[in-house]
């Protein structure tokens, strides 16, 4: 075996290694054809790390950290790298807890609690810890222990939420990373080096900490650090709510499930999303020019059933709410541009008729009657079907789509008789003190589980146009997020246990060889560290029903 010569299909070309060849050394000699830096390599469509060996003939490809995989391993180790360089500028023991909660700009929210201060002296300190680290290029090594050692090792560390997420696992082995003999457990794939952390920046913000990092799109620019004021009060009220309940990590929910208390915390959540629609509503009615609600949010947000629930209140209220699909004015299907794909882009701006929808409601809004389009989503047509509005004294239209809060929507209509409201599922809970739940994995679960149910879509479906979705976010939905009124967080704490029991079986479904099992498989392993919840308890008004069924509303 050792003088062996094995075949390998390396991007498309054959070609032999010595039998053991690390595939480093595989990925040196091709990085120079590569723009970015290599830092994981897919071998047979399986993901793994670059210290692995070749043993056997087989097709690989290499990712960098211009794929969207590479950029969260290269963001992962980054995490591992500041940990690493806090603890020891802080020194031994006076760290009492070290904390990532969710992303602010283009980086990670950190908090920091012990015998330090927080100011710019100390972060300056961290960030040439970081350098200092990261010239000496040490490696992250990997070593795999029983699961009760693991126990036992983050009991030691007082990384608490470590300890009670290994509690529940299943597997009996966990995979640690180590860098320069701090360890840690961290939920995906790791860089070889940290050598190769090059770029970020640290910023001081709200009385805690940014690591600002490149994205995928430029991944050795850091970006400007351009805070969102409203989303991240609107994140940090949701981290406040989960503290109050004391379950601010996978763990901590695990024990409510298992101490049959969960029926408790779905009342709890439920409520708490009843009260916040209550509190938009009254914001609604404390404005008596309003006459357009306007809603907006990505994929998945739960953005038709708050409508619901919102128009509910509004009637409590003693106003009379009307619900408008702002999709009845696309744009029939054959006049719709592609992008650059040769893909149908219906999140365009370009695919509502802007001038009719202006010219109704401007009609709408002087009190004249107007009869309103309803969108054929069969035949990719606008029909006119008998829908005639017209507005009163007391009747308000509630406006739902993904351009709401763009003015460009809706020029012709005075600001003061708009209200806008931003929706987003804003996950508040993470796995342990240093690996978060991104929002996108929530939704994705979330659009998946809805989508098998009411239109036979395939999980593999769902995954292979979530680029095009996310892209459609980004460009259409994120850079207006600040000029909302109000922002509404439809995450509910407890729902991942709850969808875990409808992904499993359909992420499942996509098979070893098909391009989306990597991302199937990172899923289930996610999904793995839940324990699951029953849906029999959740109310039928609730935006979770929008994905699992059962809901009292018609979405």
């Amino acid at each position: 075996m050792e003088n062996e010569m094995i075949k390998v299909n390396v991007e498309g070309e054959e070609r032999e290694y010595p039998y053991g060849t690390a595939f480093t050394t595989i990925a040196e000699e091709y990085q120079p054809k590569k723009e970015q830096e290599i830092v994981l390599v897919m071998i047979e469509n399986r993901l793994r790390e670059l210290h692995k060996r070749l043993k056997e003939p087989c097709s690989i490809s290499f990712i960098t950290t211009g794929d969207s995989i590479g950029n969260m391993t290269y963001r992962r180790s980054a995490v591992l790298l500041l940990l690493k360089a806090a603890y020891e500028v802080a020194g031994k023991g006076n760290i009492k807890d070290m904390r990532i909660h969710h992303s602010v700009s283009s980086g990670y929210y950190f908090t920091i609690t012990g015998d330090i201060v927080l100011d710019e002296e100390f972060v300056g300190k961290i960030k040439a810890k970081m350098q200092e680290i990261s010239a000496q290029k040490l490696p992250i090594l990997k070593r795999t222990i029983h699961t009760e050692d693991a126990i036992k090792l983050f009991n030691k560390y007082e990384m608490l939420e470590k300890e009670r997420l290994f509690r529940y696992r299943r597997p009996s082995k966990v995979n640690i990373y180590s860098l320069d003999n701090f360890e840690d457990y961290f939920y995906g794939y790791m860089v070889q080096n940290v050598g190769m952390i090059k770029y970020y920046e640290l910023y001081l913000y709200k009385g805690g900490l940014v690591l600002q990092l490149p994205t995928s799109k430029a991944p050795a620019v850091v970006p400007p650090f351009k805070p969102q004021e409203k989303l991240f009060e609107v994140q940090r009220e949701s981290m406040r709510w989960g503290e109050k309940l004391e379950i601010g990590s996978v763990g901590a929910l695990n024990d409510r499930i298992v101490s049959s208390t969960a029926s408790k915390l779905i009342l709890l959540q439920e409520a708490l999303q009843e009260k916040k629609i209550a509190e938009i509503a009254q914001q609604v009615i404390n404005k008596p020019d309003v006459k357009f609600v306007m809603i907006a949010g990505p994929s998945s947000s739960g953005k038709t059933t708050f409508s619901h629930r919102l128009s509910i209140q509004l009637e409590v209220n003693g106003l009379r709410p009307h619900p408008i699909a702002v999709d009845d004015y696309f744009i029939n299907r054959e006049d719709v541009k592609k992008d650059e794909f040769g893909k149908y882009d219906f999140e365009a701006l370009e695919t509502i008729d802007i001038e009719l929808f202006n010219k109704d409601m401007s009609a709408l809004l002087r009190g004249e009657r107007v009869e309103l389009p309803t969108f054929n989503f069969k035949t990719g047509k606008r029909e006119y079907r008998g829908n005639f509005k017209q507005l009163g004294k007391d009747d308000i239209l509630v406006l739902e789509g993904i351009h709401c809060l763009n003015d460009k929507l809706s020029y012709s209509l005075p600001k003061e008789n708009k209200f806008k409201i931003y929706i987003s599922a804003l996950t508040q809970l993470n796995i342990d003190e240093h690996n978060r739940i991104p929002s996108t994995d929530g939704r994705l679960i979330r659009r998946m589980v809805r989508d098998a149910r009411t239109r036979g879509t395939s999980a593999k479906q769902t995954i292979d146009m979530w680029y095009s979705v996310r892209r459609g976010e980004e460009r259409n939905i994120f850079p207006y997020q600040e000029e909302a009124d109000v922002m509404f967080n439809s995450a509910l704490i407890y729902e991942l246990a709850v969808l875990k029991l409808y992904a499993e079986p359909l992420l499942f479904g996509i098979d070893k060889t098909e391009p989306e099992y990597p991302e199937a498989k990172r899923l289930l392993k996610f999904l793995d560290y839940f324990l699951a919840i029953g849906s029999e308890e959740i109310p039928n008004n609730s935006i979770l029903r929008e994905f699992v069924g059962g809901s009292c509303f018609n979405v």
